[in-house]
């Protein structure tokens, strides 16, 4: 399972993720978010990263010239967007990027074949609030999504619960910000310890069960 732990801000926090396991880190360039950081500050940490780790950057209807600035500043290697960007705004840039959706009860699966994939990640919607919240939402529409591509799942994973998801889900990958934190920005060594053994548990009992 492919795991990307976000909302990175200390470097200490991007090495424990890496040596857990992670295939991937978020650093949040949007200015209201707790857990933002400055792209040139991202930038320390990731040229201080082993190779074959994927650095995303998470924008939220940031103009491109700004997304642009972000990538030169920091190094990143793939794009998050997590506002209310139209599918034209996610093309023309040099390295890959990818849609984030907010999931509420009305959601849409469909929604998602308009964008030009070939993965999409889905996070709770809460008002004014564009991720983060450690809260889920109902997997079945995660369950449904998987028809236009590749499903990061988002929103609410911790140990006690990730084990779960993956069963229910069967995700590309799953991305997890607060419930590896001990306050927002601040990730915990303990938490993603706990978080990565869950997630291989739960892939060991996928297996088993696949060879029943």
């Amino acid at each position: 399972m492919r795991v990307k732990i976000c909302g990175i801000t200390r470097r200490e926090d991007a090495e424990a993720a890496v040596e857990a396991g992670a295939a991937a880190l978020g650093f949040i360039f949007v200015p209201s978010s707790r857990r933002f950081i400055a792209p040139a500050d991202a930038g320390t940490i990731v040229r201080s990263l082993a190779p074959l780790v994927t650095t995303v950057g998470v924008f939220a209807d940031t103009p491109r010239d700004e997304v642009l600035s972000a990538i030169r500043k920091s190094g990143i290697s793939c794009l998050q967007f997590h506002g209310n960007e139209s599918p034209d705004d996610l093309d023309g840039y040099p390295v890959p990027a990818y849609k984030a959706f907010r999931v509420r009860a009305e959601f849409d699966a469909g929604t998602l074949a308009i964008y030009p994939g070939p993965a999409y990640l889905l996070d709770t919607f809460v008002e004014g609030e564009p991720g983060g919240t450690g809260r889920t939402f109902d997997w079945q529409a995660a369950v449904r999504a998987k028809q236009f591509g590749h499903i990061i799942l988002a929103g609410g994973l911790t140990s006690e619960n990730v084990s779960e998801a993956i069963r229910t889900v069967g995700p590309y990958a799953i991305d997890v910000s607060s419930g590896v934190e001990e306050s927002p920005g601040v990730k915990s060594r303990e938490k993603i310890r706990a978080l990565f053994e869950a997630v291989n548990g739960a892939e060991g009992g996928v297996r088993r069960i696949a060879r029943d």
